[in-house]
C-alpha cells in the first residue's frame, strides 16, 4: 500500500521549495487513482461477460450474501448491478413474459393492476379448461369475468366484462405493447388433450371455443400447454391442432379485415423423455414462441437434492434442452427460457446434492416458496458458478431451497442474447418482488435483456368486430378503430357497430 504524506509539512525536516512539485505529485496521485478504479471495475466485468455457451469449469459454490435477517431487502448488494442494462446483441427484439393465474387474487391477495406492465411484454393467463368433446371454457369464470373491481359499475343491463379480463383490458389500453394470451390446460387440466386432439370434430370444437373465447375477452393469443404427449399418436396429434388452430385464428382476422397476427404459443418441456416425443420441427411451422418450462428438475419426486432451474448441468439443464430443439429444426428466435419465481424445499438435509426427510410447509403449498420470501432467516445464499444456479441453505435448520436470483437472471438473459434466443418466461409472477426492490427476478431480466428499447414493440390488438361482450365505451365511427391517448373516447376493445351508431354501455 502506497502511504501518500503531505510534503513542507515538517518543521525538523524542511523540503526544497519547488513550485511544481505538489502539483505534479498531485497528478500523479490522481493518475494512479483512475488506474486503479479502471482495473478493479473492468476485470470481474469480463469475467462476468464471458463469451462462450460451454460449461465452464469455475470454482464450486460460492457463498455470494452473509446470513439473513427477516428482511432479505437489507441484505449484500449482489454481484451484478442491475443498474445498467447490457446492450442487446441478438436482432430480434426480446420478449419477456409472466404467468397471471386466476387464483392469485384470492389468498395471495395479488390482482392485475399489482403487474408492472412497463417491465413485459407477453402476460399469458393461466388457466383454460378443456371438456372431452373439445371445448375450451374458462376454469373460474368469477375471477375470470364476474368479479367486480373497483369502479366497477353495478346497474349494467346488458352483458359486460368485468373480472381479471376486464383489468386486464385495461392495463392493455395503457400499455400498447403489452400482449395478453390464454393458455388452455396446464399440469392439471391436461387429461382430455390426447382424445381432442386425435379427432377431427373435437379439435373443430377446440378450436371454435377457443377464437369465441379469444375475441370475447380481447386476446392478443393462445397458448397450448399440454403436459404432456406420451408417444408418436399424441405428437402428431398435437401438430394436427396446432396447424388447424393456425389456419383458423389466420382466417378469422383475415374474414374481419383485420391486419394483425394472432399468437400462437405452446408451453413446452424441458425433460428429454417429454421433448423427445414431439415433432419439434412440424411444430416450428405454426408456433410462434415456444416457452420453454425450464424448472423443476428437482423436487418431491427426486430421491436427492439438487437445483431445480440451473442452466447448465450433465442430466436435466436449460442448455441441454436449448440445444435439442434448435437441432431438431426450432428456431432460435422462437425459444423464450422459463424461469421461477418460486424456491423447492428440502429438509432434514445436509445440502447440495444430499439426501432429504420432508419437504417443509412452503408458502401456499407444502415445499415451495414464493421467490419474495426467500433466502428464509437463517439461510445462507449460494451461486454454483459452474451449473449457473442458486439455492438457500441454513445449517441450523438442515433446509435446502433452490431457486433463481438476480444473478442466475443476468447469467441466462447474456446466455439468451449470446444465443439469439427470444426472450425469458417467469412461472408465476405473484411470487416476485415488487420491481422497486433490487431483488425482483421481473427488474433483472427486463435490465439484462436490454431494457425498453431491447424489447418487443409489436402493438396488442383492441379492435375486436364480433365479440359478444357489450364492453364499449365508444362514439363508433367505421373510419376509426383506435385507441386515444387520454383513454376516454375509447374503450379497450371495440366491437361491432351499433344499429343506432351510438355508445354502448360504459365500462
Amino acid at each position: 500500500m502506497i502511504k501518500y504524506e503531505q510534503l513542507g509539512t515538517s518543521e525538523s525536516s524542511p523540503q526544497p521549495k519547488n513550485k511544481y512539485s505538489s502539483k505534479a505529485n498531485i497528478l500523479i496521485f490522481l493518475l494512479f487513482l483512475v488506474l486503479g478504479i479502471t482495473v478493479w471495475t473492468t476485470i470481474p466485468s469480463l469475467l462476468y461477460l464471458e463469451n462462450t455457451t460451454d460449461i465452464i469449469e469455475h470454482s464450486d459454490q460460492i457463498p455470494i450474501q452473509e446470513t439473513f435477517s427477516t428482511t432479505p431487502t437489507t441484505s449484500a448488494p449482489l454481484s451484478t448491478s442491475i443498474e445498467k442494462p447490457i446492450p442487446p446483441m441478438s436482432k430480434s427484439r426480446k420478449v419477456v413474459a409472466a404467468y397471471f393465474t386466476s387464483w392469485s387474487i384470492y389468498a395471495r391477495a395479488y390482482n392485475v393492476v399489482d403487474m408492472d406492465a412497463t417491465k413485459l411484454t407477453h402476460i399469458l393467463y393461466a388457466f383454460a379448461n378443456l371438456k372431452p368433446d373439445g371445448e375450451v371454457f374458462l376454469g373460474d369464470a368469477w375471477a375470470d369475468t364476474d368479479k367486480h373491481f373497483d369502479g366497477d359499475s353495478w346497474n349494467d343491463e346488458k352483458k359486460n366484462l368485468y373480472g381479471n379480463f376486464k383489468q386486464l383490458g385495461l392495463l392493455k389500453k395503457r400499455n400498447r405493447n403489452l400482449k395478453v394470451t390464454l393458455s388452455i390446460g396446464g399440469w392439471t387440466w391436461s387429461t382430455h388433450f390426447p382424445t381432442v386432439a386425435a379427432n377431427p370434430d373435437t379439435r373443430k370444437k377446440f378450436i371454435t371455443s377457443s377464437i369465441n373465447l379469444l375475441k370475447d375477452l380481447g386476446l392478443d393469443g393462445l397458448d397450448v400447454d399440454w403436459e404432456y404427449p406420451k408417444n408418436e399418436e399424441d405428437a402428431k396429434n398435437y401438430v394436427k391442432l396446432l396447424k388447424e388452430l393456425r389456419k383458423a385464428l389466420d382466417n378469422y382476422s383475415q374474414s374481419r379485415n383485420l391486419s394483425y397476427k394472432f399468437l400462437l404459443t405452446a408451453a413446452m418441456p424441458c425433460g428429454e423423455d417429454q421433448y423427445r416425443k414431439m415433432d419439434l420441427k412440424k411444430m416450428n411451422k405454426y408456433l410462434d414462441i415456444f416457452y420453454l418450462m425450464a424448472y423443476d428438475f428437482r423436487g418431491s419426486w427426486s430421491s436427492k437434492t439438487g437445483h431445480q432451474s440451473n442452466l447448465y448441468g450433465v442430466d436435466l439443464s436449460t442448455d441441454k434442452a436449448v440445444r435439442y430443439y434448435i437441432d431438431q429444426g426450432v428456431d432460435n428466435d422462437k425459444i423464450v427460457i422459463g424461469m421461477p419465481m418460486y424456491g423447492r424445499a428440502f429438509q432434514n438435509t445436509n445440502g447440495l446434492d444430499s439426501p432429504y426427510n420432508g419437504i417443509g410447509e412452503g408458502t401456499w403449498e407444502q415445499g415451495v416458496y414464493d421467490y419474495k420470501t426467500l433466502p428464509r432467516t437463517g439461510s445462507i445464499e449460494y451461486f454454483d458458478d459452474k451449473k449457473v444456479a442458486c439455492y438457500g441453505y441454513c445449517a441450523s435448520k438442515k433446509e435446502f431451497i433452490t431457486y433463481d436470483n438476480p444473478q442466475v437472471v443476468y447469467q441466462k438473459t447474456d446466455y439468451i442474447k449470446r444465443n439469439d434466443l427470444r426472450g425469458v418466461m417467469f412461472w408465476e409472477i405473484s411470487g416476485d418482488f415488487p420491481t422497486s426492490n433490487e431483488r425482483s427476478l421481473l427488474l433483472a431480466a427486463y435490465h439484462g435483456l436490454g431494457g425498453k428499447d431491447a424489447l418487443d414493440q409489436t402493438s396488442n390488438h383492441c379492435f375486436f368486430p364480433d365479440t359478444e361482450r357489450y364492453i364499449i365505451n365508444y362514439a363508433f365511427s367505421s373510419s376509426n378503430n383506435s385507441l386515444n391517448d387520454d383513454m376516454t373516447s375509447t374503450s379497450f376493445f371495440t366491437s361491432k357497430k351499433p344499429n343506432n351508431s351510438t355508445n354502448v354501455l360504459v365500462v
